[in-house]
């Protein structure tokens, strides 16, 4: 895996001064995706549900003269934690001009009618209704100061559904008509909406897909070059960075290796 890279632009960038809100930010695409808003001046503001890689990932951010950061633990599953944590910020971390949910996962990989059931209440109350309470939390401010960017995680499994991956499918092609829904209802506003939606990334996906079987998780990525956390990360900044009259939709994106969900190249 890329290792981030610590070095910071000393030019203004568009995004400077801008108040970022990452969920998910304690690890893989989130995480990335912290440093790279971070290169770009950006105040940080991070969420997950265990504050102990937030404080970490806090610390390295200082100790790579990142711009100041903000952190708090939050199960984005809680409805009322999470009205309670965005509504009890700090004055001066209210103001968020961009939402990146990243919050999200999958569990299993298994026929859906011997699938567990708690694999997919943790799915979609993670990748969908999550995505909507933060979304529904944090959206009305970014109306009412007339600025604004969701940018939400999809991915190329909203477009063709797998062999064992019904409802982790399903999940996020909830967010893909969610996010066409949501910037339909934004129409003459200035708020934008984007949904990123990757392939193949090399992170804790198939970990916690596989929960914690590292030498199942490995297999996935055998003799395929992946994407990195860092790709999506230099993606969704590529995107919130464009001018105020842009808005990008979709960004579909895979490996060299992958063409869609179910077809990949394995180097022999």
């Amino acid at each position: 895996m890329r290792p981030p890279v610590f070095v910071y632009k000393r030019c203004m960038s568009s995004l400077t001064g801008k108040t970022v809100l990452i969920t998910g930010a304690s690890s893989g695409i989130g995480r990335a995706t912290a440093f790279a808003f971070a290169r770009e001046g950006c105040r940080l503001l991070l969420c997950a549900r265990r504050l102990d890689l937030l404080v970490k990932l806090q610390q390295e951010l200082t100790a790579a003269s990142a711009p100041v950061t903000h952190v708090f633990p939050l199960d984005v599953q809680d409805r009322a934690a999470v009205e309670a944590a965005i509504s009890g910020l700090p004055q001066d971390w209210s103001q968020i001009d961009v939402l990146v949910n990243n919050a999200g996962l999958s569990r299993g990989l298994t026929k859906l009618y011997e699938d567990d059931p708690q694999n997919w209440e943790e799915m979609i109350d993670t990748n969908v209704k999550g995505l909507l309470y933060v979304t529904r939390a944090v959206v009305p401010g970014m109306v009412e100061r007339g600025r604004g960017h969701v940018i939400n995680m999809g991915s190329t499994a909203a477009y063709i559904t797998y062999a064992n991956g019904a409802v982790y499918c399903a999940s996020k092609a909830a967010e893909k008509a969610i996010s066409e829904g949501l910037k339909i209802d934004l129409m003459g506003t200035p708020v934008r909406v984007t949904s990123v939606d990757p392939g193949m990334v090399e992170s804790d996906f198939s970990v916690v897909r596989f929960r914690g079987d590292e030498e199942r998780a490995a297999k996935v990525y055998q003799n395929i070059t992946p994407l990195q956390p860092e790709d999506i990360a230099e993606t969704i900044v590529w995107a919130a960075s464009r001018p105020a009259h842009v808005n990008i939709h979709n960004i579909v994106m895979t490996t060299i290796d992958q063409a869609n969900s179910v077809v990949f190249h394995r180097h022999s």
